[in-house]
C-alpha cells in the first residue's frame, strides 16, 4: 500500500507535496489534491504487488511495466464500454427527436 516509509503519509498543505511509497520506493509527488495522490499511489503499488505475485521477476522496472500494461488494459476496456455507450445513448436520442418531431408535425397538421 502507498505510504511514507514505515511512517503515514506525509502531507505539506502549503505546496500539497505527498511523500508516498511505491512498491517499496519513496516519491515526493506535488498536486492540488494530496488525498487523490495518495489513492493513485496505492492503486499503483497494489498492480505492482499483484503483478509481482503473479510473475517470477523481482526487476521492479519490468513490475513497473507490467503493471502500466495492466492499468492501460482496464483503461481501454473502460474507454470502450463508455465510448460505445454514449454512441448507443446518442442514436436512441436521435431516434426519439425524431419520433417527437413527427408528432409535433401531426399535431399542428391537426391543429
Amino acid at each position: 500500500m502507498a505510504s511514507a516509509t514505515k511512517q503515514q503519509p506525509l502531507k505539506d498543505v502549503s505546496n500539497s507535496s505527498v511523500r508516498v511509497e511505491i512498491f517499496d520506493q519513496a516519491y515526493n509527488l506535488r498536486g492540488s489534491d494530496p488525498d487523490y495522490i495518495l489513492k493513485l499511489a496505492g492503486y499503483v503499488d497494489a498492480k505492482m504487488r499483484a503483478v509481482a505475485e503473479q510473475t517470477s521477476t523481482v526487476d521492479s522496472v519490468r513490475l513497473a511495466v507490467l503493471a502500466a500494461l495492466n492499468i492501460a488494459d482496464e483503461y481501454h476496456l473502460i474507454k470502450r464500454k463508455y465510448d460505445g455507450g454514449a454512441i448507443n445513448y446518442q442514436q436512441r436520442a436521435l431516434q426519439l427527436a425524431h419520433a417527437l418531431d413527427e408528432v409535433l408535425e401531426e399535431t399542428r397538421r391537426a391543429g
